[in-house]
Formats: structure tokens, sequence, C-alpha cells
């Protein structure tokens, strides 16, 4: 484990400095389009996904690409850890999030992501202002952008039961676009509240989208079963790999 430590205190290191570098080099694209600004945070997340490989062991396989639809399009996706909050998107043309305000108020970070169009939603804000942001993304879905979003509202970590949020419904009747479902292990890898990064195969799948237009009811019942039941297969063969390596699953991998 101590060469794990090593590898994951270098790793840190060196993901924060790419994107302190990446935030000044790209103080210019400020002026550009905000494609250039989504160029570079691809970049930074092709470069992260090389650092885990090379430093922390950590190889990424992507499977079901072929499934994502073009155009518009709700992207709903498990979440366990902070990695798929910047993996994801450079699957997307115009990929979209709705973060916390506070992100938007971070120097130069939070710049960025207002070029970038992303939505700001203060926590505590009530009824209406929930309603406002949900609006908001609907209509910039139907401008043709990928809304990428964590219908558990939080991270998970693997193995906890599924807390689906209600509200993640509204958006999808609202918008009129397919969804499509993402499972994933990240949290054996990344886990939450810690900067320990565990060797092994972290996978993301993307599944079958569902099409607009469903009842409610059975748009979340479809979309729950089909997210759990693939992170399930996924998280024990990763558990399962994760034994081989080290006699047993590390404990902060667990959550």
């Amino acid at each position: 484990m101590t060469s794990i430590f090593l590898r994951s205190l270098i790793f840190n290191v060196l993901f924060y400095l790419v994107l302190v570098a990446l935030c000044v080099i790209a103080l210019p694209a400020l002026l550009l389009p905000r494609g250039a600004l989504m160029a570079l945070e691809a970049a930074w997340a092709n470069i992260s996904l090389f650092l885990m490989r090379v430093i922390c062991n950590i190889r990424i396989e992507f499977r079901g690409i072929e499934k994502i639809p073009s155009g518009p399009l709700i992207v709903a996706s498990k979440h366990q850890s902070f990695w798929e909050t910047f993996a994801l998107v450079r699957f997307f043309e115009h990929p979209l999030f709705i973060l916390k305000r506070e992100l938007m108020m971070i120097p130069v970070f939070g710049w960025y992501l207002k070029k970038v169009g992303m939505i700001s939603v203060e926590r505590g804000g009530g009824p209406r202002s929930l309603i406002k942001t949900l609006k908001r993304a609907a209509a910039e879905v139907k401008l043709g952008r990928q809304l990428v979003i964590f219908p558990e509202g939080t991270r998970r970590a693997p193995g906890a039961p599924p807390d689906y949020k209600t509200g993640f419904a509204q958006i999808y009747s609202s918008c009129g676009v397919p969804c499509l479902p993402v499972a994933l292990n990240s949290g054996l890898f990344w886990p939450r509240r810690t900067f320990m990064r565990y060797p092994g195969t972290l996978v993301v799948e993307f599944l079958e989208p569902l099409p607009p237009g469903l009842p409610r009811d059975e748009f979340m019942t479809r979309l729950r079963d089909q997210i759990e039941t693939a992170t399930t297969r996924i998280v024990e063969a990763g558990r399962a790999e994760q034994a081989k390596l080290f006699g047993v699953v590390p404990n902060a991998a667990k959550g």
C-alpha cells in the first residue's frame, strides 16, 4: 500500500498542476468561441487518463460508445467519484452540467465554466430556484446540447443503496429527447473523500438509450433498473480484480 500511496500523491500533484497550467494557457481562449474551451477541457481529460494509466496503473475501458445518439440528449450517469465529472464530456459535442454556484465563483476556473455555458444552482435556493434551473437546462438541451446529469444528485459509494431523485424525470419530460443511461465503477479506483487512487480496470458502460415521451414512472423504473443492474455487474468484476491484486478489496475503495 506504500507504493499506492506514493503513486496517488504524485498523480494528484500532477493532476492539479496540469489543471492550473491549462487554465493559464487558456486565458486567451476566453475571447474565442465556446468550442475552443471545450477542446481544452477534452485535453485535460485525456492528459488525466494518461496519468492515471502510467502512474496509478488504472486502465480505462469505455463500452457501448456506439450507442451514444447524436444531437440533443440527456446523459444520466451513475455518480461514484469526481472522475466522471470531467472524463465523460469528451464523448459529447456540446456537453452541459448543472453545477454548484460556488464553483462559478472560483477565480479563472469559474470564468471558464460561465464561458462554456454551464448552469449554476444555489443549494437551499428553494423550489423557485430549482424550477428556474430545470427550465434553463431544458431550453439548452432543445438548442442541441447534451445535458450530463447525475440522477442521485451526489456521489454514492459503490454498493450503496440507490437514491434517484424524482425531479430528474421533470427534465426528461420537458426536453423531449432521448436519455442515455451510464453505468460505471469509478468509486473503486478514485474513491470519494480520499486522495488514494487504486490500480485496476475502471469501466464506463453506455447503455441502451431510452426514447423520449415515456411516462414518468416507467422512465424512472427503466432508467434505475438499467443503471443499477449494469453498475452492480461491473462493480463486482472490479472488486474481484482488486481482490486478486491486493488479496482483499481496499477499505477506502469500498466507500
